[in-house]
């Protein structure tokens, strides 16, 4: 009997070890394969990066539509472009997409959109119109201006249906209404948008080459046939297509350019991306385009000096201030860009200190970014802040104490401002930037109609040639609204790939 046992207790005991080994396995095996998985992932991820541009090797002798430039309005062209059945190609001759679109902060403006409407604002297409034709001093192209802000709302749906969804609204200068859309977390602008274009780009599988120079713009019998461009500084080639979109951004970076069109400018920084030449202008001036506006060439207020970055006008949408090396407001910091980069060079110094709050800063996600480049100063109390900046203790207490008595009152006596005016500045800590204006936009650029075909000196159609974008011109006038620029390449990038391709369609 008790060998019985013994044996029974022997089987069970040998049981309990091959389970818990298996067991053992079973969890040994479980890791194996989330390491694996998540090494799977990481190289995934890195595969995805490596394959985010076509290799040079793919490239092909032809294409229905070349589009010069990856920035915003060069992908939207191309998206749409593919939409409408075509093979569209995208050349830039930076080693990544982006262009100036990856430095835009603030949000991209449009007027009667779902979201406005979901937030109870009310706005209107006319209204928009009537307010970028003021800040554009009544100089703006009516034509195209209309057209903009009519399918303004139109551009917010086409991004949301594509998964790049900007609901999150604010203020620029100029306007009175919120129509300034962010991504949802309220972060800058550019990094989302670009990203959300770049993979919708992949998912659509349209070759996309980097480090493609377009050198020349060609034509035959009146028609434009394509370009001549260079992979990797080799040797241009031609590439047919029966349409060119040029979307080469402007010449903000293009000092020499700068200088012969506005000479008191040409010692300024610029927020530029060092790609934005000018070169599509001059390419599209050779096949007979017309350049307009070109010495419209708008200065941004708040431009940290020594990086040459540009701080967001959504920091002023938000509720932040300017004030002058005596801790005093000067200037109703929502009025247009032009009026503020004024009133800061009426300054001593010609610059002035942005200040605002942890709650700003909460609403406005851009700041962390500006916070890791070493640009904000921050302080746990207002004299603090005085000490570190060199302002006046007591001035800046003062102004800070009279503004959020302005906010109370949603009244600013001293210079009228009435936007950006919901939250007093008081929740420590507090953060200060110092700025100056910088050369931020070229407002001047090729001259198209609504249909986005450059047109000659006789005002007519050059065949086969379209162009969106910072590399056009009159839609702005004299000063672009803040929000704005993003919204023209999205309406317009989506107009050229659009009616390029019907001009493809109807002449194949």
């Amino acid at each position: 009997m008790k060998k019985k046992f013994l044996a029974v207790l022997a089987l069970v005991l040998s049981v309990m070890l091959v389970i818990a080994a298996c067991g053992s396995n079973d969890k040994d095996s479980a890791s194996k394969e989330k390491a694996d998985s998540d090494k799977e992932k990481t190289e995934a991820t890195s595969g995805a990066s490596k394959k985010s541009y076509t290799d040079p090797s793919e490239l092909k002798d032809e294409y229905d539509i070349i589009i010069v430039g990856a920035g915003g309005a060069g992908m939207s062209a191309a998206l749409e472009a593919k939409a409408k059945g075509m093979n569209p190609v995208i050349f830039e001759k930076m080693p990544i997409a982006g262009g100036n679109t990856l430095k835009a902060s603030s949000g991209m403006n449009a007027s009667e959109t779902k979201f406005q409407k979901e937030q109870g604002i009310e706005d209107s297409n006319d209204k928009f119109y009537e307010e970028t034709l003021a800040g554009g001093h009544g100089t703006n192209d009516q034509e195209l201006l209309r057209f903009f802000v009519d399918h303004s709302a139109d551009a917010i749906d086409w991004l949301d249906s594509m998964g790049i969804r900007l609901n999150n609204l604010t203020i620029t200068g100029g306007m009175s209404e919120k129509r300034t859309h962010r991504p949802e977390d309220g972060s800058a602008v550019g990094g989302y948008l670009v990203d959300g274009l770049v993979r919708n780009i992949q998912e659509q599988k349209i070759p996309m080459f980097v480090n493609a120079n377009v050198k020349e713009i060609t034509e035959k019998d009146g028609k434009v046939n394509g370009v001549k461009v260079a992979l990797d500084n080799g040797k241009p080639k031609q590439i047919k297509s029966d349409a060119v979109v040029v979307t080469t951004g402007g010449y903000g970076a293009n000092m020499e350019m700068i200088g012969e069109e506005r000479p008191e400018l040409k010692d300024l920084v610029t927020t530029n991306q060092e790609g934005s030449t000018g070169d599509g202008i001059k390419m599209i001036e050779k096949l007979g385009g017309v350049p307009v506006d070109m010495d419209k060439i708008q200065i941004h207020p708040t431009v940290e000096q020594s990086k040459s970055y540009l701080i967001g006008e959504a920091v002023r949408g938000e509720g932040a201030i300017l004030v002058n090396q005596d801790g005093e407001r000067f200037v109703n910091e929502m009025d247009t860009r032009d009026k503020v980069s004024a009133a800061i060079n009426e300054n001593q110094d010609k610059d002035a200190y942005l200040i605002f709050d942890s709650g700003v800063k909460d609403r406005v996600k851009a700041v962390a970014q500006y916070e890791k480049m070493g640009l904000v100063k921050e302080a746990k109390t207002v004299d603090e802040l005085a000490k570190t900046t060199g302002l006046p203790a007591e001035n800046l207490q003062a102004t800070l104490d009279k503004w959020n008595q302005s906010v109370e009152a949603k009244s600013d006596a001293d210079f009228g401002r009435a936007t950006g005016m919901d939250n007093a500045l008081s929740a420590a800590p507090y953060y200060a930037i110092k700025i100056a204006p910088g050369i931020h936009y070229t407002m001047g650029g090729v001259k198209i109609n609504p249909n986005t075909e450059v047109l000659n000196k006789d005002g007519q159609p050059i065949k086969g040639l379209y162009a969106a974008g910072e590399v056009t011109g009159g839609l702005h006038g004299d000063n672009r609204i803040g929000g704005n620029s993003v919204a023209d390449i999205i309406i317009f990038g989506r107009q050229a790939g659009d009616k390029s391709a019907e001009y493809v369609k109807a002449n194949q």
